[in-house]
């Protein structure tokens, strides 16, 4: 009997059967646990986990002989042949343990360096290590191009800085990983880095003045928040500071002259994580203007260094060509500027050579340098290819275990460990005869398996055994600067457009203190037309949102006290209604139809899933549960998908498709155009090729008898799925049996095909997807009317696209296109002016005259523009000349280079969109913007370039700033009338509106359905009115725009904990709270009670507070128990508390409340039940 035991990341219990069909409770563990696993009552061998796996390599005589040459103190030449895969890793780590010193790894180049460093800290167990607890480390070059100082990467400098002071201060038991560029950059001397290095204490005695004139000698820049390295801001007695020394920037805080605590914060959130008891303070080390005499990485490495170099020859020259580029780029500039000469800033291949000379010397690529003190011949080969064929697989597995040789499985996630888990053990179950596998499953990703004949070992990694891109990890430009920018886009500043929900469009005027009886408080001052003025208090924020319409457009100002601002606002909610209305209709039909529930999970559909060529993200694992679980019901399913393009949508369908496929019922594919159909075809017959299920297409590009077929065999049940356009919906198309409709874009068919659809949908499942981002706001207010699954995120191991920006330049586009013809790709060529379209198209025929290239744009006739679009699809152009057409959808995983033309004329949701185009595959993606130079171009489009070219991952937080984008979504989604409206009252107010439409139809008419939802809350919103001093004061924060964000945060919190959460943030980031501040707190408690009791505004004046009850006599509230507490509270308290009643209102005073605490005593007396969200 063998077993299959798997090692996890998360710690639970699991039943796990056996090959044999018994099932044991196992621990699943994280890599580093060990566990001894009894069964049938016989102690079986320990589970095999990451320690063990390298232990066997470093017990490996050939490894152990050459550690104990490495250790004799003398220059040693030792040479590795036949280390294959990561097998080189897995021995560099092995040494490392055995000999416990400084190891400078140098690989050929940047990509196969980082997956080294991946892969160490994977087998260390270190990828979420804080920096000084790390062992393995990476050393980048500090540039991206010689004597361009602005083209310097910070956390590139970051990280180099790190790697310097460790190999200063503790040296002992670290790897630093590197590539030739990196080595040729000279660094400052050790001396220098001692004089530049503040070390601090907690508990010692410091002058704050002192630090303060230190951090601006070393050139750090004070900001309002701390970001990025080389930054620090001071607040009372608290100093931010990034040092260039560590991952997180450093808190201090003093008392007096005494550092009482030291902490490390995350720049995003700019709340604490770790307390420390010492910090050292670094300035960047690696500043080019620094005149101080420079020294090379090798200077810097201590005695009894090892280096391991992959090929000392091909390092020697890349040293030598970067030194060149440097000479070349040092004679280029311009005089003006006095530069250091690239002999004091550079290496150059003679030094470099003469220099490692002095160290012991580990080579172990394919070609030696040196002669060698000990050679030796670990004879291993690389994974071999199964592309995706599970029989082969088995077969190799099957063969070792003939041979002894032991299987490992590398499985990146652990949802990957049970997707093999269970792919293996089905496989086996189809194979009783053969004997049965034997083989570990170990949660550890590594880049490329080996087999290890002689070692008696064989690892095979997840991603290659399914042809997955394995992306590496490396710490790109920090997302604190990023987090940042999406809040200055979301903060509100003097000057920008609001809207408030009872008055309309204004302009906000920042904040002001108001004198309120002899007390300041703090208001928001908005002007209306006219320059009319409304102060509004800041407990009211929840009331204004900033305006956010369409890109460029200005709003027009409302009149205070004219009807046109309700006029708009009464005709938005009766049209939202209306849409509203039509979805729960639908939706309650459906749900009171029998539909056909499919059975759960076949092993061909875990194999499907799990040859998926990315990591599936949390989104896509949601959506996939709960399209299954749709399917899985006894009524029709009726979900809609929302995801950016390339968020892995199409995945999700082909996984449904085959499901239903595997319950004998057929499938439809429904997309709007023939250049999809096709497309489509291609997607779903790729991932279906090795499954029993058969695809096909119908659209007008096949001739009448190629269709005539297709409809035959659908009506005979041997075509599993049809893709078409509304051709599908004809008379004449006929299913056997069918089970699931697809519809990609809904939103693009026309009336008459959405009424057809609605009448085959009524007990069929359908599946609708949509590229079109729904704001998660919006989604919200639609759940009650339609299922639905939003992907949010991009694959994880997608690749960026790499993003630059360049003036329009032949030889730069020659290059481009020369480089992706030449690996066998396409490109796309985006030009949004037709006039010039076919110059370019010759520009391009001229510099490569080998490219087939074709062009389109939207003037075409349709049957011509689709005959083009379908020629590129099918790879017979190179190049595809257009406009902007390209954005809708097209979806060619060859297509890898996009070269956007006048490219600062788009919006940045455009931009985004459009590259969102390449990078669809498991290759590296190119996006050229061209544009004139950045000097002579508005700020505005500056920034749009800038911030594209930063931000390089797909989904890189790029939707939040995407307004335009959810405009155009809810446009499109709710019709194009309601476009409108947003426009012009704004995108956040208009969910507000949406909001309010949707609980006034669940409450009146469809109350029935939403039976469960309603919840029991009489009053919706309560008002606070007061004239004590409750605010953040000017000396605790005096930024205004941050004094105005918190505000505004505070204002929107929900429950207690939110709160209390809130209050800490305050302690941490700013010191203790003041009083003012804490009632400011209090307030928001009493906001909730108040609602709770039953009251729709509190008013706090003169020592009195007055409660004004509903005003809607009719409201169950006066029948409610809560109201009953209330007045027996009333009539044993007469003497502190009057009710009364007056032209239809009900109000109770309370006397002598001097504080928002008294309010909040008074209020708990009453003894109704606190609920635990505060709004």
């Amino acid at each position: 009997m063998s077993w299959l035991i798997l090692t996890f990341a998360a710690k639970k219990f699991l039943p796990v059967a056996n090959a044999a069909g018994f099932t044991h409770l196992l621990l699943f563990m994280s890599s580093n646990d060990k566990l001894a696993v009894i069964a049938d009552g016989a102690p079986r061998e320990e589970s095999f986990s990451v320690e063990r796996l390298l232990d066997a390599f470093a017990g490996d005589p050939r490894i152990v002989k050459a550690a104990e040459l490495l250790k004799s103190g003398e220059k040693q030449r030792v040479i590795f042949k036949g280390l294959m895969g990561s097998s080189a890793s897995l021995t560099a780590a092995a040494i490392h343990k055995l000999v416990p010193s400084v190891h400078l790894v140098v690989l050929s180049d940047k990509e196969s360096a980082v997956y080294f460093c991946n892969d160490l800290e994977n087998l260390l167990g270190e990828t979420d290590e804080n920096f000084h607890r790390r062992r393995v480390l990476f050393y980048p070059t500090s540039y991206k191009k010689p004597y361009e100082p602005e083209k310097t990467d910070n956390s590139n400098v970051l990280m180099r800085t790190e790697v310097l002071k460790r190999i200063s201060t503790r040296a002992k038991e670290t790897i630093v990983v590197t590539y030739p560029e990196a080595l040729t950059e000279k660094v400052i001397n050790r001396r220098y880095l001692e004089k530049a290095t503040l070390k601090l204490k907690r508990g010692e005695t410091v002058d704050l003045d002192f630090i303060y004139d230190l951090l601006d000698e070393y050139g750090f820049v004070r900001t309002d928040f701390v970001v990025e390295p080389g930054q620090f801001t001071l607040r009372g007695g608290i100093i931010d500071v990034f040092s260039f020394t560590n991952d997180n920037p450093y808190r201090i805080e003093f008392t007096g002259d005494e550092v009482e605590s030291l902490r490390t914060f995350d720049p995003v959130t700019q709340r604490s994580i770790d307390k420390l008891d010492h910090i050292t303070i670094v300035p960047n080390v690696q500043d080019r203007a620094l005149v101080e005499t420079r020294e090379t990485f090798l200077d810097f490495l201590p005695a009894g260094t090892v280096l391991w170099l992959h090929d000392t020859g091909f390092a020697a020259d890349r040293i030598a060509s970067e030194f060149e580029k440097a000479q070349a780029a040092f004679d280029a500039l311009p005089g003006t500027i006095q530069h250091l000469e690239p002999g004091e800033l550079f290496t150059d291949r003679e030094t470099f050579l003469r220099q490692i000379t002095g160290f012991s010397i580990v080579e172990f690529g394919r070609h030696s340098f040196f002669q060698p003190t000990s050679e030796t011949d670990l004879a291993i080969t690389p994974q071999p290819s199964f592309n995706k064929n599970f029989d082969l697989f088995l077969a190799e597995l099957r063969k070792n275990m003939e041979t002894g040789t032991r299987n490992i499985l590398l499985a990146d996630s652990p949802k990957q460990v049970e997707r093999i888990y269970t792919i293996l053990d089905d496989l086996e179950k189809s194979h009783p005869e053969d004997a049965q596998l034997d083989f570990v499953c170990i949660n550890l990703s590594l880049h490329e398996g080996f087999v290890s004949r002689e070692s008696g070992m064989a690892c095979y990694t997840d991603h290659q055994l399914f042809d997955r891109y394995h992306k590496f990890r490396l710490k790109e430009s920090f997302g604190g600067k990023q987090a940042l920018t999406l809040k200055e886009m979301y903060d509100l500043k003097p000057g920008d457009y609001i809207t408030h929900i009872d008055h309309g469009v204004g302009r906000f005027d920042g904040l002001e203190k108001i004198n309120n009886n002899g007390k300041w408080q703090e208001a928001i001052r908005i002007i209306y037309q006219n320059d009319d003025l409304l102060y509004i208090s800041i407990h009211a924020l929840h009331r204004i949102s900033k305006y956010s319409g369409k890109e460029g457009h200005v709003p027009s100002m409302d009149r205070l006290g004219s009807n046109a601002w309700n006029k708009l606002k009464a005709k938005t909610k009766a049209r939202v209604k209306d849409i509203a209305r039509d979805l729960i209709k639908l939706y309650a039909e459906r749900r009171a139809t029998k539909g056909f529930a499919y059975t759960p999970d076949t092993y061909l559909q875990h194999e499907l899933e799990a040859s998926f060529i990315y990591e599936d993200t949390p989104d896509q694992v949601k959506s996939t549960i709960d399209v299954k679980r749709d399917m899985e019901a006894d009524h029709p399913m009726d979900r809609l998908i929302c995801g950016d393009v390339g968020f892995g949508k199409t995945e999700i369908a082909i996984r449904a498709a085959f499901k239903a496929v595997a319950d004998s019922k057929q499938v439809a594919v429904l997309v709007p155009t023939t250049v999809l159909a096709v497309q489509h075809f291609k997607t779903f017959a790729e991932r279906l090729k090795n499954l029993p299920c058969r695809v096909d297409y119908i659209n007008r590009f096949k001739s009448t008898q190629q269709q005539n077929t297709t409809l035959k065999e659908l009506e005979e049940g041997k075509i599993d799925i049809l893709i078409g356009t509304h051709r599908i919906l004809s008379a004449d198309v006929k299913f056997k049996d069918l089970g699931l409709m697809i519809i990609d874009e809904e939103q693009k068919f026309g009336v008459a095909a959405k009424e057809k659809l609605k009448k085959m949908r009524v007990n069929v499942d359908t599946l609708i997807l949509t590229a079109t981002p729904i704001p998660r706001t919006l989604q919200f207010s639609m759940m009650g009317a339609r299922d639905m699954s939003i992907i949010n995120t991009a694959p994880p191991n997608r690749y960026p696209v790499q993003t630059e920006v360049h003036v329009f330049n032949e030889e730069i586009l020659r290059d481009a296109v020369s480089y992706e013809l030449a690996r066998g790709g396409q490109v796309f060529f985006v030009n949004n002016r037709i006039q010039n379209l076919m110059d370019l198209a010759a520009i391009v025929k001229k510099l490569v005259p080998d490219a087939r290239v074709g062009v389109g744009h939207g003037q075409m006739e349709g049957h011509q523009l689709e005959k083009v679009m379908l020629g590129f699809v099918e790879g017979e152009f190179d190049v595809l000349v257009s406009t902007t057409i390209v954005e809708a959808g097209l979806d060619i995983p060859n297509a890898n280079t996009i070269i956007i033309n006048d490219a600062h004329h788009y919006g940045l949701s455009d931009l985004h969109q459009l590259r969102g185009r390449v990078g669809r595959s498991n290759r590296k993606a190119f996006c050229y913007l061209l544009a004139p130079p950045l000097s002579v171009l508005s700020d505005e489009a500056r920034k749009r370039l800038r911030a594209i070219e930063e931000f390089a991952d797909i989904g890189s937080g790029f939707n939040i700033a995407m307004r335009d984008l959810d405009i155009r979504g809810a446009g499109n989604i709710l019709g194009a009338e309601q476009s409108g409206f947003i426009t012009e009252i704004g995108f956040e107010m208009y969910q507000k509106i949406l909001d309010e439409a949707m609980h006034e139809l669940k409450l009146a008419e469809y109350s029935e359905l939403y039976q469960d939802e309603i919840e029991t809350e009489f009053v919706r919103e309560c008002q606070i009115e007061t004239d004590l001093e409750i605010l953040i004061p000017d000396n605790y924060i005096s930024n205004i725009t941050e004094r105005l964000s918190l505000y505004k945060e505070l204002d929107s919190l929900e429950t207690e904990e939110a709160l209390l959460g809130f209050q800490e943030k305050l302690i941490d980031r700013f010191g203790p709270v003041p009083p003012e501040t804490q009632e400011l707190l209090n307030a928001i408690r009493l906001r909730r009670l108040a609602k709770t009791i039953g009251m729709e505004k509190l008013i706090l004046k003169n020592q009195l507070m007055t409660g004004h009850f509903l005003s809607n006599e009719a409201s169950p509230y006066y029948q409610s128990e809560v109201f009953t507490a209330v007045l027996k509270y009333v009539q044993t308290h007469t003497n502190s508390c009057r009710m009364k009643e007056g032209s239809g209102k009900l109000t109770i005073t309370f006397q002598k409340v001097t504080s928002i605490k008294d309010a909040l005593k008074v209020l708990r007396d009453f003894k109704i039940e606190e609920p635990d969200n505060i709004k």
